[in-house]
């Protein structure tokens, strides 16, 4: 039986040259980076080289990137971290409905602390309206975090002008760019954000490695104290192996974005195409063109996406019925709820993420089996049989 992962956005497996350049720090180049001896040279000199190479893949300064160990971590610090150094300039923070729970949680907490917190809504395709943002801000506004793009619908926001709406009013802006960096051309200094989470993982690096980008003139405090390491604002001796992987991750996703995504672009749309022709009652969600390369959030009416997983894994294709954190929940997802999508399009949706191990032959084994499932599914659904009466009657 064949065996095809489409949930790249999950986890997906690291370059090889990553986990070649990891390998030594494991047990050659151990040391601690902050050791004033000979065996912490090789790891302090990688260090810095992994956060030049990721402050190159946003265009940013090697001194303002620092190291985490996984977006959730960076969006914490980036948000916490920012109301704390400015609690005394407000209490508002604004979002959107369809941000990662990262922020939408912390968010629900910082309420109970007393401050003010308002989510945008979005359109039918997952858009933030800058017009919105702009009558949102107010005088006790401290903070703007919205994402770049969304991990589960693919909707890249027009982040360049919520930024420019954000900075006319006075107020930073933080982005979780970690499904964006790496799969389309970001610049922290052209955009003007001043804090952004990314994560390795999402671009063939390893599990485990994130950063957080903070514009020089942006002042946060730290989650985790201790020691002096990413300039004290993350104590706690860093993840070495982990960060090389991350950095030479990073310089290959600058290198090849160009290709990679016009390829993975190229193979999305042919799958999107064959899937739209062969299952009936497909519908497409996110924006149709304004989306990220390797993503397709596809909606099988009258059937359930839980039944649709587990059949698509036993047919040795491996999806996910929503983002990662919220695939065992359930329920709806709070996402394709805030576009407005019906709940029983909701509750048959699919996340297909595709990554670099896929191809155009794998195209029709895929076609041919969410078919088939689709079909065996549905003559089970009393929806869809109430459907079919409905049109009969109506013919």
């Amino acid at each position: 039986m064949k065996k095809i992962s489409l949930d790249n956005q999950a986890a997906s497996p690291l370059e090889p040259a990553v986990l070649e350049a990891m390998l030594p720090f494991f047990t050659e180049h151990y040391g601690n980076p902050s050791s004033g001896h000979e065996l912490g040279n090789a790891p302090r000199k990688a260090l810095e080289g992994a956060r030049a190479s990721v402050a190159g893949l946003i265009n940013a300064e090697p001194r303002e990137i620092i190291f985490t160990a996984s977006a959730s971590e960076s969006n914490n610090l980036a948000i916490k971290g920012l109301l704390a150094a400015n609690r005394s300039k407000g209490n508002h923070i604004i979002s959107s409905s369809v941000e990662h729970f990262s922020v939408l949680n912390q968010l629900k907490t910082l309420e109970k602390e007393g401050f003010a917190v308002t989510l945008l809504p979005v359109d039918q395709y997952g858009l933030v309206n800058p017009v919105q943002l702009e009558q949102a801000i107010t005088d006790k506004t401290i903070l703007v975090s919205i994402q770049a793009a969304n991990p589960e619908i693919g909707t890249i926001q027009p982040l360049d002008d919520l930024v420019k709406v954000a900075e006319s009013k006075g107020v930073p802006f933080h982005t979780d760019a970690a499904a964006a960096a790496g799969w389309i051309e970001i610049d922290v200094k052209k955009t003007g954000v001043a804090l952004l989470s990314l994560a390795g993982d999402q671009f063939y690096g390893p599990k485990g490695s994130a950063a957080l980008y903070i514009s020089q003139k942006t002042r946060i405090r730290p989650l985790i104290e201790g020691g002096i390491q990413e300039r004290g604002l993350r104590a706690g001796t860093e993840n070495v192996p982990a960060l090389v992987g991350l950095g030479v991750a990073a310089k290959l996703a600058s290198e090849t974005m160009a290709q990679r995504v016009k390829a993975i672009t190229l193979l999305r749309d042919q799958l999107k195409e064959r899937l739209l022709e062969n299952v009936p009652h497909l519908h497409l969600n996110g924006h149709p063109k304004q989306r990220l390369p390797h993503n397709l959030n596809l909606s099988v009416q009258f059937v359930e996406g839980e039944a649709l997983l587990l059949r698509m894994n036993m047919a040795g294709i491996y999806v996910s019925s929503g983002s990662s954190c919220t695939s065992q929940a359930l329920k709806s997802s709070h996402v394709l709820a805030a576009i407005g999508l019906p709940p029983e399009l909701a509750q048959g949706s699919l996340l297909l993420s595709l990554g670099r191990q896929n191809n155009a032959e794998e195209v029709p084994y895929i076609t041919e089996q969410l078919a088939a499932v689709a079909d065996l599914l549905r003559r089970m659904s009393p929806l869809y049989h109430q459907y079919l009466k409905e049109v009969q009657n109506n013919a």
